[in-house]
């Protein structure tokens, strides 16, 4: 750190699939002199790209966007570059979200219909290392931790990366044949993981899983 100078602001890479979004969280952020928007991304996989290509300290992401979600970027990120704060920006107040998010290495959750409030105090508090959640996130992570301990239960079995990849694209309309291509795996791969996502969830059919996927943030309605 160069001493003598003022400290350079935090440098913010955003994400979001509507850019009118994009442009009102910028407008938040670039306010403050210590923080500064310096890269734009559509989705997951534009923001994985864009971290890799500059130099980024917080990671800004809607949770819902096209080709990979902002939870699969999180995943992604957390590995590639683990000095980086995560922060997920959501329009739905929903549990599962809150849970995959915090698993997916983000330290914090906030609300776009909040987000003027929210938003700056909770890039200042990732940078510090400290978890800013809205005060019904809280509850709902006291409410299921105390569920699990008087059950004595651990929490659902969780789909892997791979299974909500393919969850994700099968929803989104793609064949085997098609997901196979993109995944650069088998055909019979992926039929495979359509049969485990089957299973594991206990759903039925395609249109189960398409509504699944849409319940857990992978696809917008």
């Amino acid at each position: 750190m160069n001493h003598q100078a003022p400290p350079t602001p935090i440098r913010i890479l955003l994400a979001d699939d509507h850019a009118l979004v994009r442009r009102g969280v910028r407008l938040i952020l670039d306010r403050e002199p210590d923080l500064e928007v310096v890269a734009e991304a559509g989705d997951g996989a534009e923001a994985i790209a864009m971290a890799r290509a500059q130099e980024i300290d917080l990671a800004v992401l809607d949770i819902a966007m096209p080709r990979m979600t902002g939870l699969q970027a999180a995943r992604e990120l957390s590995v590639l570059k683990p000095g980086l704060r995560i922060l997920m920006l959501t329009m739905h107040d929903n549990e599962q979200y809150l849970f995959q998010a915090l698993k997916a290495g983000a330290g914090g959750y906030v609300l776009k219909s909040v987000a003027d409030r929210d938003l700056v105090a909770a890039c200042r508090a990732a940078m510090r290392d400290e978890p800013f959640l809205y005060p019904g996130a809280v509850t709902a992570l006291i409410r299921n931790y105390l569920d699990r301990v008087q059950h004595g239960e651990e929490a659902p079995q969780l789909l892997t990366p791979r299974e909500e990849e393919v969850l994700k694209l099968v929803a989104e309309g793609h064949s085997s044949k098609e997901i196979a291509e993109m995944l650069f795996i088998s055909i019979k791969t992926v039929q495979r993981h359509r049969e485990n996502l089957l299973s594991k969830l206990g759903l039925r059919d395609r249109l189960d899983l398409t509504r699944y996927a849409i319940r857990a943030g992978l696809v917008e309605p």
